[in-house]
């Protein structure tokens, strides 16, 4: 994905994700807070709109896998059971952002004296693409 194309992909991301955040007190639906929050991603301007935006917290979550298995096999879990996941070690793992897949990326390991490890983004997703579950 070229700079440009992920630019777009993080500018439409930040316009949908303004139109469900940005409201003002005074008016209802937020109408004025959304258009100069549009207007700041659009013209590049670190408003204060923007900037108010921009700290906005977001639960990102990292999703290696899932599994679906009936109730009976999953009262039976216990310490040490392991649960098949539906992907193959070396497959991409989705990086979902309030729900929505944003980026997809790999494993790696950040600090191994901690055992750390993090994830290296290999793809980001476009707006338009579907979603994932989380």
């Amino acid at each position: 994905m070229t700079q440009a194309t992920a630019a777009q992909s993080a500018k439409s991301l930040l316009q949908e994700y303004a139109a469900e955040v940005a409201k003002t007190p005074d008016e209802p639906g937020g109408a004025a807070g959304l258009a100069a929050a549009r207007k700041a991603a659009d013209a590049g301007v670190a408003g204060s709109n923007l900037d108010m935006i921009m700290r906005i917290p977001v639960t990102v979550k990292v999703v290696l896998g899932s599994a679906t298995m009936p109730v009976a096999n999953l009262t039976k879990l216990g310490r040490g059971a392991i649960i098949p996941l539906d992907r193959r070690v070396g497959e991409p793992v989705d990086v979902v952002v309030n729900g929505r897949v944003v980026a997809r990326g790999e494993v790696v390991v950040v600090d191994e004296a901690t055992s750390r490890f993090g994830i290296s983004l290999t793809e980001v997703v476009g707006a338009a693409a579907p979603d994932k579950g989380a």
